[in-house]
């Protein structure tokens, strides 16, 4: 092989110094990486070579778009683009006004091949540095596309590029929700689905909600100044199945997913979350849930959008974390009796004994001789799971196979958002911070390469990379 290699006609010397550092590895990690340094160098050769060929094709000769006159040619011009197998040059035919027309040079095999004027990398570097800032800060990004690819690449450079495709998702995902919008004020749109079989519609759909804070800078353009803490709501759509052990006990899993974030306000987190549900089947779907704590922004989600389609669950978890503010306002926490009246009363709240629970709170808060600060918190917990006494029937909850802790979101928002936006020192400026969620979004649902298919983060290229095509 490596002799069919050495026989090749006009094989450039960088290649033949690879072919030798494969004869002259001994180990198998030597071998494996001369072998993908040689692969690289013959791949870019080869592309390289094929691009100079169709550069000088004859094509039919353009006209100027502003005083129609044949433009006249400018001979064979170099062009150098870095891509994932290295720097290529090759030369291609141009041509410009002969009146001088403020038109620039025209090269049509440039825009054959997807490439914007002034582009210096190609589109499937770029995806692939973007697809590592998705889970990285920029500067380790920009080493290990560098160490990957032998190609200097810059964290400035995947920042920009990530800017540019970020902002392409925001849009996209922005003018879906504009149109979903817009049937439904015109009475279309009832049913309909992007993605799956009927068979996963018949599932269970759960929709959970909450919400994480993320640091920011104050100012735009620079760093300094106090931390702002911002909220980002995080939504989750999961298809719930059942499995069945060896001993016959049936077990809750998770067959898909899809996660929505929104930096901004509630009325823009429900859009969204409204159009990840109509794309997965919402009004196909036997059983709804919306699942969440007591924030009320979120209910008020559920109540504009869900309440007709879902059932509501309040987070277990949340509830029995109320009940111990209580026991540690009446009873005084430390107490061994606050400790047994707090696991008794949760054990009736799992129980479905809500009404006796809310009926026991307002018995409390009317008793005569309590400091201020203990009926304020007995009568807080009492109004809120009052409010929420219909979304407390746990007993039914299990019997259905739904969850009742919102574990999931709360998962998501740590994955999703904690993991990449809250690493030591990050503070992030609102755009910065949009357009890598929205990069992040599309990798974690699956659509990443599909962002890249018409992506014109810097050409207008027809095709993503993946390593696994």
């Amino acid at each position: 092989m490596l002799a069919t290699i050495e026989g090749l006609w006009g094989i450039p010397d960088a290649v033949l110094a690879h072919v030798t550092d494969v004869r002259e590895a001994t180990t198998l990690a030597a071998l494996v990486i001369a072998g993908l340094h040689l692969g690289l160098a013959l791949g870019a050769w080869v592309v390289q070579s094929e691009l100079s060929i169709r550069g000088k094709w004859l094509t039919d000769r353009p006209t100027c778009p502003v005083c129609g006159r044949t433009l006249e040619s400018k001979g064979l011009v170099p062009r150098t683009v870095h891509s994932i197998l290295g720097a290529l040059t090759w030369r291609r035919r141009v041509w410009r006004c002969p009146q001088r027309c403020p038109i620039g040079h025209i090269a049509p095999y440039d825009d054959e091949l997807g490439l914007a004027p002034y582009q210096q990398s190609s589109d499937e570097l770029q995806q692939i540095a973007c697809e590592y800032a998705v889970f990285m800060p920029f500067h380790l990004s920009a080493h290990f596309v560098s160490r990957t690819f032998n190609i200097a690449v810059s964290a400035g450079s995947i920042w920009n590029w990530v800017q540019r495709s970020g902002a392409l998702a925001s849009l996209r995902v922005q003018q879906a929700v504009d149109a979903l919008n817009e049937a439904t004020a015109q009475g279309g749109l009832e049913a309909g689905s992007s993605t799956p079989e009927e068979g996963i519609r018949q599932r269970p759909l759960v929709i959970g909600g909450d919400g994480v804070m993320v640091p920011f800078r104050p100012q735009a353009g620079t760093p300094k100044g106090k931390t702002v803490w911002r909220e980002v709501k995080v939504g989750i759509l999961a298809r719930l199945g059942t499995r069945f052990t060896r001993t016959g006990d049936a077990v809750t899993i998770l067959l898909r997913r899809h996660l929505v974030a929104v930096l901004g306000d509630i009325d823009a987190f429900r859009d969204r979350v409204w159009l990840a549900a109509v794309h997965a089947g919402i009004h196909a779907s036997p059983v709804v849930v919306w699942l969440s704590d007591g924030a009320r922004g979120l209910w008020r989600v559920f109540t504009e959008r869900f309440e007709e389609r879902a059932v509501g669950v309040l987070d277990f978890y949340h509830a029995a974390q109320h009940l111990w503010r209580v026991a540690k306002a009446y009873y005084d926490g430390r107490t061994t009796i606050s400790k047994a009246w707090f696991r008794a009363t949760r054990h009736r709240l799992r129980a479905g004994q809500a009404s006796f629970i809310i009926a026991e709170l307002a018995a409390l808060a009317q008793s005569t001789g309590l400091p201020a600060s203990v009926q304020k918190t007995i009568t807080q917990v009492h109004t809120y799971l009052a409010t929420h006494q219909h979304h407390l029937a746990y007993p039914l909850y299990e019997h259905l196979g739904i969850p009742r802790g919102s574990g999931l979101v709360e998962s998501a928002c740590k994955w999703l958002i904690q993991q990449r936006f809250k690493g030591v020192g990050m503070r992030w400026s609102e755009d910065g911070f949009n357009h890598l969620l929205h990069l992040r979004l599309a990798w974690v649902n699956g659509e990443f390469d599909q962002l890249f298919l018409t992506t014109d983060v810097g050409g207008s290229g027809d095709a993503a990379w993946s390593p696994n095509p």
